[in-house]
């Protein structure tokens, strides 16, 4: 497989989805405890329809599919350098995003990085006989000052 390096971080580094990881999506989207919290798990995963979406998949939803590597700081890093290209980069002031109210662990890491709640959808999300919350979070670029982008040319 080949990859290439976008952001470059201090323990990871992020690169554009490739499509020859497809089985390895598929594998993570037949896991509840992965496609609760991203919300696809009403889907029934095929090489070749999660191939079709990764094709056409133009703002993919963050998540980290291998359960060993969630609660290891890697979610934290994801973040700090997405936002750090959206803020330095791409001239963003301000970043945006949702998350389920049962998925602590997220919203816990989003507070660690800076977002703040800014409003809740109620009981708009159904799961296993269950309505939960939309929360709708959000980080000014006033509020991120930092850089972890570490591949930068200057």
């Amino acid at each position: 497989m080949k990859y290439f390096k976008k952001l470059v971080g201090e323990r990871i580094y992020l690169s554009p989805v490739n499509i020859e990881d497809v089985e390895k999506y598929v594998e993570w989207f037949c896991d509840f405890t992965m496609t609760d919290g991203v919300g696809r798990s009403g889907e029934v995963m095929t090489i070749k329809g999660e191939k079709e979406y990764l094709e056409n998949a133009t703002n993919n939803k963050l998540f980290i599919g291998d359960e060993n590597n969630r609660s290891k700081g890697y979610g934290k890093e994801i973040l700090k350098l997405l936002l750090d290209y959206g803020f330095n980069y791409l001239n963003l002031n301000n970043i945006m995003l949702t998350v389920k109210s049962f998925n602590e662990r997220a919203i816990n890491c989003y507070q660690k990085v800076g977002f703040k709640e800014i409003g809740r959808r109620r009981k708009s999300y159904f799961l296993n006989g269950k309505y939960y919350d939309d929360i709708y979070m959000d980080i000014l670029a006033e509020e991120f000052k930092e850089s972890y982008i570490r591949n930068k040319n200057i």
